[in-house]
């Protein structure tokens, strides 16, 4: 397959049987213009001397806002959605190349970006160019503390008390599955969810914080074993994504090097514009 950098369709198009991967240049992007001029004014906030209670409270008010534009998506088109991503996914040359990754397990109750056929595909022999190592999250507590672990199958998965998939302790043989922080070899990408992002690769999550906790710890990991970084790529639905600047940060907050939505991969960082290349 040739991959080459083309101009994103029109927002929500009828979805051909095959997805191509395309490159979404940055100035093409769907965006939700009731997000934008809802939360126009937050652009504003300077992150350097805003008081943090502010950001977080401007914050909370965008997470509200989002969850509303989620929920009353259309059904027909998050399935479509859904299927074009993880085709655009499974197709994409870092994907097909990359031997360890960590990605997210859907949660419908969360309307994030479904994953399952990612996951069933990377978990299977011989269907990939290069046999993948799969971790996925594990809470540990409310602190924002979570871990990723090794799944060789999907039997590995258990419901946790909110009802989320993740993996158990131990697999059906009773053996400890391989947490990511302690593995000899680093992960080429993480698959990352999220409620809203921008073209700066500004990332909003859900408030809890354990993501960028978890990728901050995984960065040092990485400098530390002077690995290459993996690249953070983002899976969104077109309300999600917003104008650069309407989402407040702070100094602990990880931003992606793209986002892939149904209309193709919209890189951010120079390295996820090498992919283009």
């Amino acid at each position: 397959m040739t991959h080459r950098c083309t101009l994103a369709a029109a927002p929500s198009p009828p979805l051909p049987t095959k997805t191509p991967v395309v490159f979404a240049p940055l100035l093409h992007l769907h965006l939700r213009s009731s997000a934008t001029s809802t939360f126009a004014n937050m652009s504003a906030t300077n992150p350097a001397t805003a008081d943090l209670d502010t950001i977080f409270q401007l914050k909370k008010s965008l997470r509200l806002k989002i969850k509303k534009e989620l929920k009353s998506m259309d059904p027909i088109l998050r399935s479509q959605e859904d299927d074009a991503i993880q085709r655009i996914v499974l197709e994409s040359p870092w994907f097909r190349t990359c031997k360890r990754l960590c990605a997210y397990i859907t949660c419908a109750a969360l309307r994030e970006v479904d994953t399952s056929k990612l996951l069933s595909e990377t978990l299977k022999d011989g269907q990939s160019q290069v046999r993948k190592t799969l971790y996925v999250p594990r809470v540990e507590d409310k602190n924002s503390h979570m871990k990723m672990l090794n799944i060789s199958t999907m039997d590995d998965l258990i419901a946790n008390s909110m009802n989320i998939l993740e993996p158990a302790p131990l697999d059906a043989q009773g053996n400890e599955l391989e947490d990511v922080m302690s593995a000899n070899e680093p992960v080429d990408l993480f698959l990352l969810p999220g409620l809203a992002f921008d073209k700066s690769g500004r990332r909003l999550g859900r408030g809890g914080g354990y993501y960028d906790t978890f990728l901050t710890k995984y960065q040092a990991l990485a400098e530390e074993h002077k690995w290459r970084r993996p690249l953070f790529i983002a899976l969104s639905y077109s309300p999600q994504i917003l104008e650069e600047g309407v989402i407040p940060i702070t100094p602990n907050d990880v931003f992606v090097d793209a986002l892939v939505s149904s209309s193709g991969v919209i890189p951010i960082t120079p390295a996820a514009s090498a992919l283009c290349s």
